[in-house]
């Protein structure tokens, strides 16, 4: 018997089941009934999920506050991670069902070694416009080649400050030089644009604002300005948190900004100084969420599918998927769990107060 765990949204008063708790032996799920109702991503709200976020691991090379708590995780043992042949199953059904647009992510996803294996079995798979990669950078030069082959058509590089000492300051660690020589040799191959995220932390590096913005005048980059969000121990409160209209006010003493059209699931509000090569952006998930337009699921490390980045409650594709799930059976455990998908976030104060996975083993 398949099991699945309850669905809930982080709007929700009660507290979520553990990850593995089965629910009541009574439950039954109508899997005909669902696919009648809608299609399996298709979400009570009428939106239709179409991106794809994968964590392949929970464990990185760096340490950065907002990610990594200050002690580390429980990690899942190597053997409740996704094979191989799990993800690739996994990423194939949901491109079945109309996602266009997978993402890869970790902790940092180049620490894991099947990497190129598991791109080069998502890459090709028919209907899928967009293989992304969310990443620090540091292993990315050795992995390019067969990475790119494989169709890896977009990247994030995460950097969130331009001063190597204040590097190793937010990270724990060295290698500012390293991720810089990822950027230049991803733009040499064609990245563009290239995306760099950069979470703004007030007192940590919120006076790089206008620097990050300069970077912009000759380079085709996308700087995304991401606020400071709650996970389980990243020491969140907002007083370190930088509204984005205050960070837009700040630059606009410097250089002119002029919103770009975005798209109806974009997550960033685009800006263009005129006449520079690239582009900022804005991602406001505290102070101005988006979820009305919300298009992503995200499959963590250990296999659980969140249908809400902030939601606590997850399903267990990995046991179903070891139970011996058919096709058929996973995509009503899908089709539930998506159906039951709330409207909104609870908002950032509440999300302070309640219990989820810290961000390492989300995946970024």
């Amino acid at each position: 018997m398949l099991h699945e765990l309850p669905v809930l949204s982080a709007s929700d008063a009660q507290p979520a089941a553990t990850r593995y708790d089965e629910v009541p032996h009574d439950f039954q799920l109508d899997y005909d009934a669902a696919r009648s109702e809608a299609q399996v991503l298709s979400d009570g709200f009428g939106r239709q999920h179409t991106y794809l976020r994968i964590s392949l691991v929970e464990r990185c090379n760096l340490r950065c506050r907002y990610c990594m708590p200050e002690e580390d995780p429980e990690w899942t043992p190597d053997a409740q991670i996704l094979t191989t042949e799990e993800v690739i199953r996994l990423a194939r059904l949901f491109v079945e069902e109309g996602v266009t647009k997978i993402r890869l992510t970790g902790g940092e996803p180049l620490l894991r070694r099947d990497i190129e294996t598991i791109t080069e079995g998502i890459g090709p798979l028919p209907g899928l416009e967009t293989l992304a990669l969310t990443t620090n950078g540091l292993l990315l030069p050795k992995k390019f080649d067969r990475l790119q082959r494989a169709g890896l058509n977009l990247l994030n590089i995460s950097l969130d400050t331009l001063r190597p000492d204040r590097f190793e300051q937010v990270t724990q660690r060295r290698g500012f030089d390293l991720v810089l020589a990822a950027i230049d040799e991803a733009l040499a191959r064609g990245y563009e644009p290239l995306k760099i995220n950069c979470v703004v932390m007030r007192g940590v590096n919120d006076d790089e604002a206008t620097d990050f913005v300069a970077w912009t005048e000759d380079k085709p980059l996308e700087v995304r300005f991401i606020e400071f969000m709650p996970f389980d121990g990243n020491r969140w409160d907002d007083t370190h948190l930088v509204p984005y209209q205050e960070l837009i006010e700040r630059i606009r003493q410097r250089f002119p900004l002029v919103r770009q059209q975005d798209g109806p699931n974009d997550t960033s509000k685009t800006y263009r100084v005129p006449g520079f090569t690239g582009t900022v952006g804005f991602i406001t998930s505290m102070t101005d969420p988006f979820c009305e337009g919300c298009n992503r699921l995200r499959i963590t490390a250990d296999g659980n599918l969140k249908v809400c980045l902030f939601g606590r409650a997850e399903v267990s594709l990995r046991d179903a998927l070891r139970d011996g799930a058919s096709d058929d059976d996973l995509r009503g455990i899908i089709s539930a769990a998506v159906g039951r998908k709330h409207a909104r976030h609870a908002g950032m104060y509440t999300l302070a107060q309640m219990e989820n996975r810290p961000m390492i083993t989300i995946g970024g």
